[in-house]
């Protein structure tokens, strides 16, 4: 029976993983209710539950959960002393506390993008826990914790994310990361191609000065000797030359 549960939980951690992108240490949320059920049911928390969830875990819950106990009867000042070991989330109730239940809605919002887990034994919060896609839920049962599969509005989340139909959130902030990189605003437009203005300012006095002229390079004068040198030209010579015109018997 354990290690069917084992495999029934590594399933749905598997599921919250590839979909919702769970990542350990796992954040599990614990109000007054679960520790109640653990200390009657003499489960150690601590202990048991990385082991069951394979994996490391933080076991946290908030101010206005504390509060709520110390309200309640002196039955329950035992899951008080547990649910003080474990870390305080801050919540939105520090100077005003609400009921427990409302305060972990709040955390949640309406896409628990802080990936917690919920641990409670609460039959309305875990109602309303439901409805919103990506909440897992723990709870305990005689004396053993189960981790309830995915709810049916998380499953229709799933298909319209796979259909297209809408975007993950993890998708979303990718999607921002990828326009920010490419210069894109929060509307779409592109940044790039608005230049600044230049404010209006005093010349440079440097550029106001007129530029030197540059020295030109001196010219190698000519030596007499080289004036002096002059360019023979070579006479052509007719063909046959002044013999060839002396033996032409015509001129006889």
């Amino acid at each position: 029976m354990k290690i069917k549960r084992q495999k029934h939980a590594k399933k749905t951690i598997s599921f919250y993983k590839y979909n919702f992108s769970f990542r350990e240490p796992f954040q599990i949320i614990i109000d007054g209710t679960f520790c109640h059920a653990a200390l009657k049911n003499k489960i150690q928390i601590k202990e048991q539950l990385p082991k069951y969830l394979m994996g490391e875990v933080q076991l946290c819950t908030t101010n206005c959960a504390l509060k709520e106990l110390e309200t309640l009867p002196k039955e329950l000042y035992g899951a008080k002393l547990i649910l003080q070991r474990f870390q305080i989330r801050r919540c939105k109730h520090t100077n005003d506390p609400v009921p427990a239940s409302e305060c972990l809605l709040s955390m949640l919002g309406e896409t628990n993008p802080h990936h917690y887990f919920i641990a409670t034994q609460d039959q309305e919060l875990t109602k309303a826990l439901k409805k919103i896609p990506g909440v897992p839920l723990l709870y305990i049962i005689v004396n053993t914790m189960v981790l309830d599969k995915p709810s049916e509005r998380t499953l229709k989340h799933v298909e319209a994310v796979q259909l297209g139909e809408i975007v993950n959130p993890s998708q979303q902030k990718s999607i921002q990361s990828l326009k920010e990189k490419e210069g894109l605003g929060k509307d779409g437009e592109d940044k790039r191609g608005k230049k600044r203005k230049r404010k209006s300012s005093n010349p440079n006095p440097l550029s106001c000065l007129k530029k030197k002229k540059k020295p030109l390079p001196p010219q190698c004068k000519k030596t007499d000797g080289e004036k002096k040198k002059r360019i023979r030209k070579k006479k052509r010579r007719p063909v046959g030359g002044e013999k060839a015109i002396g033996s032409d018997p015509t001129n006889a």
